[in-house]
């Protein structure tokens, strides 16, 4: 069945209770699926364990790769009410232009539509492989959004390998097709949320769109029959169907996540743009960004980047295929990933119970001040994780991202 068939959404089923019996973890009844793409590399990366990195070996169980049935159900109505103290700076309702007078614009989103999410959690139960925390970020998520941000569980789809229907368990197929329901008839200022957090890992660039060579990946628990999803799939599914003034916020929570989503802005702890990234052969207009912000001329900065986007969009047909492999977007999409695309993520334990460290962090801080600018909440973040992890949370956007706006979803 696919997920929600018969317009049954989470709440119809109730939170996980945990991993279910052995018996459940049979062999597969049928055909068997099909091989991973051909076209993707092995993963490359740290070994398993209490890290969130790519994991080794066949998983427990070998599931079926199609689910039956229809599409979600849910409500999708906003929640409406503002979560900052009075006086933050909020986003401005007009569309954003960029580029120079380029014709490029992008719009932020007052997230007061309608609210959304899709949360997957997998702890890889019986393998070599397993993590613990993964499922408990999927509860502590849930819990957080409904009691913080107002989304409904109505409008929860949650993904976890604790789950005894088919249909609720993180295959390649499900997570997929729940991509594509989450985005599914998306309009300005509506909020979208996509938490991911199990195994991550990198596979080898194949067009060219990654500075480094490499893609980033998430691991399905049938990764070991049907393969990884790739950086390029998410971004193709869940960014480029989305209107401008649609918000979407993407959470990830494994290793090399730095840009998972393939957005094009990345921003620091001092909140200007740290790499102008995914441009193909961006030559002294880059450059010149990255120098300038090294040298902390934020507006020289921008003046490069933006002078290089006008650039591109003045040139031939080529070049104007060189802006849309930039993967900039007309809505308003924001990721916070676990750690820089070099690093891991860790399986920790926080209050006696298993978690991953940037979910926690990111619950923990929102918690204790709900009202934070982007530039806050990523240095309150990295600041609660320095004294007990190695990771950095990385932040990246779909746009030039005011980081002193408020952060909200």
């Amino acid at each position: 069945m696919f997920p929600g068939a018969g317009r049954n959404s989470y709440n119809n089923y109730g939170p996980p209770q945990g991993p279910p019996p052995g018996q459940y973890y049979g062999a597969p009844q049928g055909s068997p699926p099909m091989p991973p793409p051909q076209q993707y590399g092995p993963p490359q990366g740290p070994p398993p364990g209490q890290y969130y990195g790519p994991p080794q070996g066949a998983p427990p169980v070998q599931y079926h790769s199609q689910a039956s049935g229809g599409e979600y159900g849910g409500s999708s109505k906003g929640a409406g009410g503002s979560y900052g103290r009075p006086g933050m700076m909020t986003p401005p309702s007009t569309p954003q232009s960029f580029g120079q007078n380029s014709g490029f614009t992008f719009q932020y989103s007052n997230c007061q539509g309608r609210r959304k999410a899709l949360l997957v959690g997998i702890n890889y139960f019986g393998s070599k492989n397993e993590l613990r925390g993964c499922i408990n970020d999927v509860k502590n998520m849930s819990s957080f959004l409904n009691k913080q941000f107002g989304y409904s569980y109505d409008d929860m789809v949650i993904l976890t390998d604790d789950q005894r229907e088919m249909a609720r368990v993180p295959t390649k197929d499900n997570i997929l097709r729940a991509m594509q329901w989450l985005v599914k008839d998306a309009r300005p200022n509506d909020s979208l949320v996509f938490h991911y957090s199990g195994h991550g890992g990198v596979t080898k660039d194949l067009d060219g769109d990654e500075e480094s060579g490499f893609d980033d990946v998430i691991y399905p628990v049938d990764f070991e029959i049907n393969g990884h999803i790739v950086d390029d799939w998410m971004h193709d599914i869940m960014v480029k169907p989305l209107p401008p003034g649609c918000r979407l916020t993407a959470l990830y929570d494994s290793c090399h996540s730095g840009t998972a989503l393939d957005l094009p802005y990345v921003y620091s702890t001092k909140g200007v743009v740290k790499e102008p990234n995914l441009w193909k052969d961006a030559g002294t207009g880059a450059l010149n960004a990255f120098m300038s912000y090294e040298s902390g001329n934020v507006g020289g900065a921008i003046s490069s980047i933006t002078g290089l986007v006008k650039k591109i969009s003045n040139s031939n047909s080529t070049n104007r295929e060189q802006v849309a492999a930039m993967k900039a977007s007309p809505a308003d999409i924001i990721s916070i990933s676990g750690c820089k695309d070099d690093q891991t993520s860790a399986d920790a334990r926080e209050n006696g119970r298993s978690t991953g460290a940037m979910s926690w962090s990111f619950i923990q801080v929102l918690s204790q001040q709900p009202s934070q600018s982007y530039l806050s909440l990523l240095n309150n973040m990295r600041g609660l994780l320095a004294s007990k992890y190695s990771q950095k949370p990385q932040l990246s956007s779909s746009h030039p991202q005011d980081m002193n706006l408020q952060f909200i979803m």
